[in-house]
């Protein structure tokens, strides 16, 4: 049963940011971790602008997108929610290979409850 919750509450998380609405998925994500809501916007942090979607300011508790397009692609928000997850007094603690799995799982748990409502 709390495998069922789990993949509902992450196909949510995915339906909500595909629905334009990644404020609130942050916001539900944030509530769920329990940490405190990161800023969300448009924008590229000086030096991390290369051949990146979004980038995380630990700094700044912030996501910054590059293009507003990236802000509606679950997979960008979700790798930088991540992040945003394994941040310690402005230390980043987590790995890319580790922001791919969280957010791939979430994209996963979507595709299982998706096939099941069909």
């Amino acid at each position: 049963m709390t495998s069922e919750f789990n993949d509902y509450f992450k196909a949510m998380i995915v339906a909500t940011i595909l629905n334009y609405q990644p404020e609130k998925a942050i916001a539900l994500l944030s509530r769920h971790f329990h940490v405190d809501e990161p800023k969300i916007g448009i924008g590229v942090f000086k030096g991390r602008s290369k051949r990146v979607r979004a980038a995380y300011s630990g700094k700044r508790k912030e996501i910054l997108a590059a293009k507003r397009e990236y802000l509606y692609d679950p997979f960008t928000i979700l790798h930088e929610f991540y992040h945003h997850l394994r941040n310690f007094d402005n230390e980043h603690r987590g790995t890319e290979k580790y922001a791919d799995k969280f957010a791939r799982d979430f994209i996963e748990a979507y595709n299982r409850v998706s096939c099941k409502l069909l």
